[in-house]
């Protein structure tokens, strides 16, 4: 069993795999935080997965950016199998901001490394 969801999706699946055993966890835009409150961290949420990992996040998600999720990944006491893939031009729904931003490529960047994190644990 791989579980995984979005936004709070994401961070139930987290919480399942603290306590259940599971294959997988695939966090979609992981709320780390609420947006302007890094005080308000949810990083035991996130790092108290026991299982694989992946989390995709978009660049500029107001929930947490990339960087600050990479920052929590690193400094979890278990780290283990964890992946963070950035989402370029992304905020917290994956979607597309900036004017251009061609869909099939924002799928790819999406689609792409779930379905390569799949067949890894799976």
């Amino acid at each position: 069993l791989v579980v995984g969801g979005r936004s709070a999706g994401a961070r139930v699946a987290c919480r399942w795999a603290a306590t259940h055993e599971v294959m997988g966890v695939v966090a979609l835009s992981f709320p780390l935080h609420p947006p302007g409150r890094p005080e308000a961290s949810r990083v035991d949420e996130l790092a108290g997965a026991r299982a694989p990992l992946l989390v995709v996040q978009g660049e500029s998600d107001p929930f947490g950016r990339p960087d600050e999720i990479r920052d929590a990944i690193d400094a979890a006491d278990h780290a283990g199998d964890r992946t963070l893939v950035e989402v370029p031009g992304a905020r917290h729904g994956l979607e597309p901001h900036r004017v251009g931003d061609d869909p099939a490529t924002r799928v790819a960047a999406i689609v792409g490394p779930v379905r390569e994190f799949l067949t890894r644990v799976g």
